[in-house]
């Protein structure tokens, strides 16, 4: 009995000891409580679904088919699965395991030994069967700090696919963005295309009537290919970006009718304040400091590994020569034992251990501070490009509307007589540059809105 209370003492003891290694604590992330382009104080509310703001049918539908359809998401989803099988690995160590064992043995033994054994049959059978268990006890708490370390990286494996998912869905509305604002200068290509034809049918008519020269008929006839020839490249582009799109979402097939850019909305306004806190919804922020928990933890387990190991094993079961009496109480076998395990010379293999294990959590807490710092100015970039495109937007509506005054009143005067057809060409030009510049500066601003989406690691939602 006493044998048996040596253990189960040595085993209430290991409760009350200490785990080794630092316990995390989250570093300060040095960044101002307010973002330096936000305009006040107040709050704001991260919507998960932020290009649903957008209110296009067809990029809610792209982004859901990307989110399910894209490999890299399948990738993803697949990380985490293993990861968090590691995880129930790593807290299996914290139980014993229990084996069950069962053998039959027939033998034969000699009969011309120095010492025969003439009362003792020369072919006898052993059979056996019996439950065996061997336990490691977290005495310097090396097994918690491996589960917590696992539980750290299995949580870091979900930020990752969350990361991936923000990510994906950017690029699929930056990509959807991008081919409506080509479709919108597909349509203004083939408008002023149109509008040099006529103006070349009109300079044909001067020059049969002799009022306009073979000069004015050249300049119509240059400038309706060049008319031409923007719009064959921008259809080019639009093709790329279609196929771009596609590969995002997963359906090589994939194909778009034609949009208008217009007729994607500008979501509202960012609500003012935009707290430097929301950076806590950013998943690759998330992810970066389940790394750094997890690389801490990772501390414990190797100074751990310096001190002695302690282990309980046991067995209980029967051993009998006939399958009838294997499980009588004389054939009953038991043994309970505690084995100890301590490092004496290993050449300072251990110490580089935790030496190395403790550069790495250096590592950890500088991708951190970095992943914070970097998202903060990602957050003041968008912001500022969202306001000043804001801006540029009305100063290029009315150099639009001059420009396309302007063409008339170049039209009026070369058909009067009064100037040359090199003003109408010009004039056309500035009012096809004019409208292309605002359509791209459109495209800029919902552009930098899906880049402060991501910034912020989410949209905000009207009315907060």
């Amino acid at each position: 009995m006493k044998f048996l209370k040596s253990p189960l003492i040595l085993a209430l003891a290991v409760s009350g000891c200490s785990v080794l290694g630092p316990d995390y604590h989250r570093p300060a992330s040095g960044v101002p409580a307010q973002y330096t382009e936000a305009t006040d104080n107040q709050a704001a509310a991260v919507n998960r679904e932020w290009w649903k703001l957008f209110r296009d049918p067809v990029l809610d539908a792209l982004v859901a088919e990307a989110l399910t359809g894209n490999a890299d998401q399948s990738l993803a989803a697949a990380r985490v699965e293993e990861a968090d099988a590691v995880l129930r690995q790593t807290g299996a160590a914290l139980f014993p395991e229990v084996d069950l064992g069962a053998g039959d043995v027939r033998s034969r033994s000699s009969a011309t030994d120095a010492v025969p054994l003439n009362t003792v049959p020369a072919v006898q059978e052993k059979l056996h069967l019996a439950a065996g268990t061997s336990f490691e006890l977290d005495f310097w708490g090396k097994l918690r700090r491996a589960s917590e370390s696992a539980r750290a990286s299995a949580l870091a494996s979900r930020y990752g696919r969350d990361t991936l998912a923000l990510t994906l869905a950017g690029l699929v509305t930056q990509s959807y963005v991008g081919l409506r604002a080509l479709d919108a200068q597909v349509k203004v290509a083939t408008a002023t295309l149109e509008t040099r034809a006529s103006a070349l049918a009109i300079v044909q008519i001067r020059l049969a009537s002799g009022l306009a020269s073979e000069l004015d008929l050249r300049q119509a006839e240059g400038a309706q290919a060049a008319a031409a020839a923007q719009r064959v490249d921008l259809m080019q582009q639009r093709a790329l970006a279609e196929h771009q799109l596609a590969l995002l979402v997963g359906r090589m097939d994939l194909k778009l009718a034609a949009g208008d850019l217009e007729h994607l909305p500008l979501p509202p306004r960012p609500p003012a304040g935009l707290p430097a806190t929301l950076l806590e919804a950013r998943p690759d922020v998330r992810q970066a400091e389940a790394q750094l928990v997890a690389a801490n933890a990772r501390i414990g387990v190797a100074r751990a590994a310096l001190f002695p190991s302690i282990s309980l094993t046991g067995l209980l079961g029967g051993e009998s020569a006939q399958l009838a009496g294997l499980l009588g109480a004389p054939s009953r076998i038991w043994s309970l034992g505690v084995g100890l395990n301590l490092p004496l010379f290993d050449a300072g293999r251990l110490d580089a251990q935790v030496d190395q294990v403790s550069a790495q959590q250096k590592q950890a807490l500088a991708a951190y501070q970095k992943a914070v710092q970097s998202a903060f100015k990602e957050v003041n970039d968008a912001l500022v490009v969202l306001r000043r495109s804001a801006e540029r937007d009305t100063q290029l509506d009315a150099q639009v509307t001059a420009a396309a005054r302007a063409l008339k009143l170049a039209q009026a005067r070369y058909q009067a007589g009064y100037s040359p057809y090199l003003e109408v060409l010009d004039s056309q030009r500035s009012l096809n540059d004019a409208t292309l510049s605002l359509l791209r500066n459109r495209q800029a601003r919902l552009a930098a809105t899906v880049d402060l989406f991501l910034a912020l690691g989410g949209g905000w939602r009207e009315g907060a």
